[in-house]
């Protein structure tokens, strides 16, 4: 009888996981209607700690940071919207940094946009500190550097975390679905 080895992965047509074909672009700008609603929850945002000149336009927060002068490297204050780099390298460092600031009270308020990436470590830290997470029933279709959009390939997550639970719930939950993660 003659045993058949079965290689694995050595095939150059086996598909990847889809997430693996990333396009690696950290610019994806959030549209308005979501920055409307992180307004009309918060009343302003005082800080974009991953933002750019472009995308303040329609974030409009009272300071913002870049790539060029490194929101990391910054204290941060106020109330806090954040749509960080998606890239494995740096999402965790910005949040991080956002729970450093909230648990010593520099941060009041914050919504957080990111990947709904439920196995990672990062996300698991938020969902810990976070009062309430909306899932959007469909992906956010983000402004790109060119002007044009693009819908990442996976699903995202509003994360608030604040004393406006309700409130936030009334402005998002028309974009999907809410969770409370720390109810009892």
């Amino acid at each position: 009888m003659r045993k058949e080895v079965i290689k694995i992965n050595q095939d150059e047509n086996i598909k990847k996981p889809h997430i693996s074909y990333n396009s690696k672009n950290n610019e994806w700008y959030t549209p308005a209607k979501y920055i409307e609603a992180v307004t009309r929850v918060m009343g302003v945002i005082d800080l974009d700690p991953a933002s750019n000149e472009i995308a303040n336009k329609t974030v409009q927060a009272g300071t913002y940071y870049s790539i060029d002068n490194d929101g990391l490297s910054k204290e941060w204050r106020g109330r806090v919207f954040m749509n960080p780099p998606y890239s494995r390298d740096l999402l965790p460092k910005f949040v991080d940094k956002l729970i450093y600031h909230l648990k010593s009270g520099d941060v009041q308020e914050a919504i957080i946009l990111v990947n709904n990436a439920t196995e990672t470590n990062w996300f698991n830290s938020l969902i810990g500190i976070a009062s309430a997470i909306i899932f959007p029933s469909s992906r956010v279709k983000y402004y790109m550097p060119d002007g044009k959009t693009g819908t990442p390939l996976q699903g995202q997550a509003f994360i608030y975390i604040g004393r406006q639970k309700e409130l936030f719930f009334q402005e998002f939950s028309k974009f999907g679905w809410c969770a409370y993660p720390n109810a009892k």
